[in-house]
């Protein structure tokens, strides 16, 4: 049998962060540190797991919150080459962006730039979306330049983080909210090269059809056209799935 994913995060693992942190913070408590964690880590299911090091992170670093992610900032090591990768090489910094999840929604800039840098090395949905819901003009006018970044894992992200039914992750309604944005950020993606920023367009609109039919349609035959690139056609094609589903249960 494989070894699960939450045991990734074992005792060995906090040895090895606490080390890493240490490298670059000599201060760094790493004897109490691993004792906030030995009694329950291992007993603890992946998002407890998760939540019990970020606890531990915010109790053995005695700085205020943007003191604390200029630590990590400088344990983040190179930027990942490609689409992948995020959950076999960066999976390692999980509990980082718990720890931005968890006390990182009253501080938009430094928690919105450290998200943009954590996503080139693992990924950043998870701990935008507090921030999202704390300050949404702000969040969706900084999601709609990120559709335009460079760097595809920050396009990707952009998408990703609104995502009405993120898996692992409560239903968020911003994009409902603000839909006009949302729609605008979507239709700077839909001809993306990126196959995982194609595929978090299309679970997007997946998600978006389930909420609210007559917006879905309204994005897509928007996108329609003569024109349409094979990516478009590729992303409708795959955010269609459950509005296929449903027509042809409806047809049974």
């Amino acid at each position: 049998m494989g070894m699960k994913v939450k045991d990734y995060y074992d005792y060995n693992y906090a040895h090895d962060l606490a080390e890493k942190i240490g490298l670059v913070y000599p201060a760094f408590p790493t004897d109490s540190f691993l004792s906030f964690l030995k009694p329950t880590l291992e007993q603890l299911e992946f998002n407890d797991r998760q939540t019990l090091l970020a606890q531990a992170l915010k109790e053995s670093i005695p700085l205020n919150y943007r003191e604390t992610i200029q630590i990590f900032e400088k344990i983040l090591g190179p930027e990942l080459e490609g689409s992948l990768g995020m959950f076999t090489e960066g999976y390692w910094l999980w509990p980082i962006g718990k720890y931005v999840e968890l006390y990182g929604d009253q501080d938009f800039e430094t928690s919105t730039a450290f998200s943009k840098e954590l996503t080139k090395r693992f990924t950043s949905e998870f701990c935008m979306r507090p921030v999202i819901l704390a300050f949404p003009e702000q969040a969706m006018a900084l999601l709609l330049n990120w559709s335009l970044d460079d760097n595809k894992r920050v396009r990707r992200l952009a998408s990703e983080c609104l995502r009405i039914r993120l898996p692992w992750a409560k239903k968020m309604y911003v994009a409902l909210d603000y839909f006009d944005s949302y729609s605008q950020l979507l239709t700077n993606l839909k001809d993306d090269s990126d196959k995982t920023t194609q595929k978090s367009v299309a679970n997007n609109l997946n998600d978006l059809y389930k909420e609210d039919p007559q917006k879905f349609a309204q994005i897509i035959s928007s996108w329609e056209t003569k024109e349409m690139t094979k990516e478009c056609v590729w992303i409708i094609k795959h955010a269609s799935r459950t509005k296929r589903k449903r027509e042809s249960e409806l047809q049974e």
